[in-house]
């Protein structure tokens, strides 16, 4: 065939008055080609040269420069980073010598150093700070990064090295991070597929490919959709019931979205919205609160036939792996170990939540009739009721105790000052590294001797690029292996005042900046050897631990007396209101908890689908998985529903989501031990720090736990914290 084509390519060279090539013009452009090729490998070497991502960043603890990278710049450092890696993987494979843990896990630690910066920095920006470009980015590497994943975890040979090291395990002598080290590769490799034939990780690669790029999907997706469906209102009229701060707000918004003379009441990332417990125009507060619980389900960003495709991705992996559903494939490493186990969990407290919700939906409704009113309570009422019954109940009005949580004093007189009575850091700004955004304050974080541990960057208000909810990442991961300091970030979604006024916080704001700051200890204080063990990079069902544990501090008496000063006189809050507050921190709690459960009973049954399931109907799926747990109240829906679950569908928490529950009966356990235990003291403070927050993954997280706490955690403490037992008289400690 093909000398038949060449006949016919030479015959229609030469129909055409051409003639073949002759021998010495084929050299010459062979040369040509060859010296093109050349000219264009230097240009390309020369572009990379210039790249400032290409090298280690010269500030403190390679703090990226913002100053110096472009967006233009990662494309082609994935792409080199990716192929650097790669030969440094084959290097390991090539290796005649047997394989060892030096030669093999400790040279795959420092493997793939260009790729790893350039993506810290740049999927920490797609979050934090997305533009189109940014989007456009990410979604070109999605799948790319996927199929580099799976090109080494995937790798037979090199699971092989792995694999003869872990047989040798036992008389190996290795130390207990290193041990923990070769069984966190061994089990990641079967886990991605390296036992599978040929065809079997053929299917795993599509999958993978497939999974990425709707996941990414998904995230932009609700991005665009959380952008999009802010509620603009016409007149002030509507708004009755909002205070003048909230008013201005809502009309610089309306501004800025080129709304003039309207009002935009910008929405966050759940179903519940705040901002409805203030608007006493119900139809209003309807229309904002289906806003939020249809998002994304219509129109360009619909998400429902890519969660669907999701799930199904999910379980046919599962299935090839050995798991009937993608629970029990992902529950395998976690603390949890079976979807059995959470369920047993959660239907132990269904029961007392649905009854304590239907006492909250009683005193709601009776309000609603002492009004005048002939409505049964929906869930665009509950929280306007709500707060009415707890102003009745405690005297309280949330307004007024907002004007002592004013932002900068909670951060620097609350947060900080905590963390300084625990583990002696102080955090001093500094004003000379650069940011990726405006609104980023950096710091350096140093001990009691004034040794410097880690650079902290600080990004809590809300805006457009930035996508909802709160987290914590890192820029540098701690490795004592890489030389590697902290480089740390926490991100929230806080509502900024208008100029010239104060941020105001709610009490769920200042839990949340307690908890991130947990997340971000957790970075800071790991003192690890290898990276993959380093800090957060522990189970789901763990990983919230030390984070929800710092969050009861916030209303420890010392803490919140520290903190909690008039915006405006700089007074205490008088003792009659902070009691008060601090007595209705349990109210509402049936309907807070239960949202919360019905959320995770979700995402669970989403991934015990089996392989075979059909693609499902998400309103009739959503329906029939709260009925099967006997959550389906319709006043109380789940945190979030399927459409806009970036938990489950879209991040890391897949089949996971139960973790924030698991990890609570963990740190109240914890706090409850350390209260009665001298409280808020540098030496309880000192042992948290060396037995949980620096161990990391270098152990197996329940030994941490019991070198902490003594003992395995009992549920008594998380019942007190959520007001389902009555608290202890005794302040021991305190």
């Amino acid at each position: 065939m093909k000398k038949r084509l060449a006949i016919l390519i030479s015959s229609i060279l030469l129909s055409a008055g051409c003639s073949d090539p002759s021998p010495s013009n084929a050299a010459a452009d062979n040369a040509s080609a060859a010296e093109k090729a050349s000219v264009a490998k230097a240009a390309n070497a020369a572009t990379l040269s210039a790249n400032p991502l290409m090298k280690k960043s010269t500030l403190i603890y390679q703090s990226p420069d913002f100053d110096q990278i472009k967006d233009e710049h990662f494309l082609p450092v994935f792409e080199e980073g990716m192929a650097q890696q790669m030969t440094e993987i084959n290097l390991i494979v090539a290796n005649e010598e047997p394989a060892t843990f030096d030669n093999t896990l400790v040279v795959l630690e420092q493997s793939g150093e260009l790729l790893t910066r350039a993506a810290r920095i740049f999927y920490n920006l797609a979050a934090s700070d997305s533009n189109e470009m940014r989007r456009e980015i990410q979604s070109k590497m999605s799948p790319l990064m996927a199929a580099h994943s799976d090109n080494i975890r995937l790798n037979k040979d090199l699971f092989k090295r792995i694999e003869a090291v872990y047989q040798q395990r036992d008389s190996l002598n290795l130390s207990v991070e290193s041990q923990q080290l070769l069984e966190e590769y061994y089990q990641d490799f079967i886990g991605a597929g390296a036992r599978l034939n040929a065809e079997q990780q053929t299917q795993i690669r599509a999958l993978n490919k497939e999974h990425s790029t709707l996941t990414t999907q998904f995230g932009q997706n609700l991005l665009a959709e959380t952008q999009n469906i802010s509620v603009v209102v016409d007149t002030v009229a509507e708004l009755q019931g909002l205070s003048e701060a909230q008013l201005k707000a809502a009309a610089n918004a309306a501004e800025k979205a080129e709304h003039e003379g309207k009002y935009l009441l910008t929405l966050t990332n759940t179903t519940r919205q705040p901002i409805i417990a203030s608007i006493d125009n119900r139809a209003l507060r309807q229309r904002v609160w289906e806003a939020s619980a249809n998002r994304a389900k219509s129109g360009d960003n619909n998400n429902e036939e890519i969660i669907t495709r999701i799930a199904q991705i999910r379980a046919q992996k599962a299935e090839l792996l050995g798991q009937e559903n993608w629970a029990s494939f992902s529950l395998e490493r976690t603390m949890a170990k079976t979807p059995k186990a959470v369920f047993d969990m959660f239907s132990s407290m269904v029961p007392a939540l649905v009854s304590n919700v239907n006492k909250e939906a009683a005193d709601i409704q009776a309000l609603i009739k002492a009004s005048g009113e002939d409505f049964a309570v929906q869930p665009w009422d509950w929280q306007y009721y709500a707060e009415k019954v707890r102003k009745q109940r405690y005297n309280i009005d949330e307004t007024a105790v907002k004007q002592y949580f004013e932002f900068n004093r909670v951060l620097e007189d609350g947060v900080f000052f905590t963390m300084n009575r625990l583990f002696g850091v102080r955090f001093e700004q500094r004003t000379d590294l650069p940011v990726y955004h405006p609104e980023v304050k950096t710091y350096e974080v140093f001990d009691e001797q004034g040794n410097s541990l880690a650079i902290f960057y600080a990004d809590y208000f809300a805006r457009a690029s930035k996508r909802g909810g709160a987290w914590m990442s890192s820029f540098v991961s701690q490795s004592t292996l890489l030389q590697q300091t902290p480089v740390i970030v926490n991100v929230m979604n806080i509502p900024k005042a208008p100029e010239g006024q104060p941020t105001l916080l709610n009490y769920t704001h200042i839990t949340t900046m307690f908890h991130e700051l947990g997340h971000g200890l957790h970075g800071m204080f790991s003192d690890v050897t290898y990276p993959k063990l380093a800090g957060t990079s522990v189970s789901r069902d763990f990983v919230e631990y030390p984070a929800i544990f710092q969050e009861d501090w916030s209303i420890h008496p010392e803490v919140i007396s520290n903190y909690a000063k008039h915006h405006q006189t700089g007074e205490s809050i008088p003792k009659p209101l902070l009691d008060k507050f601090v007595a209705s921190r349990s109210f509402n709690m049936g309907f807070d908890t239960l949202e919360y459960v019905s959320a995770a009973l979700l995402d669970m049954e989403w991934h015990l689908l089996g392989a075979d399931a059909p693609r499902q109907n998400v309103d009739e799926f959503e329906a029939n998985a709260l009925k099967k747990h006997g959550v389906d109240i319709s006043f109380v829906p789940p945190r979030y529903k399927s459409a806009f679950f970036a938990h489950s569908m879209g991040g890391g928490y897949a089949a996971g989501y139960y973790a924030y529950m698991w990890s609570e009966i963990l740190a109240a356990d914890s706090f409850e031990f350390m209260r009665t235990n001298g409280g808020l003291t540098r030496e309880n403070g000192e042992k948290f720090r060396n037995e949980i927050l620096k161990i990391g993954n270098a152990r197996k997280t329940l030994d941490s736990y019991k070198a902490f706490r003594g003992q395995a955690p009992t549920t008594d403490a998380v019942l007190k914290r959520r007001g389902l037992l009555p608290p202890e008289t005794d302040e021991a400690g305190e």
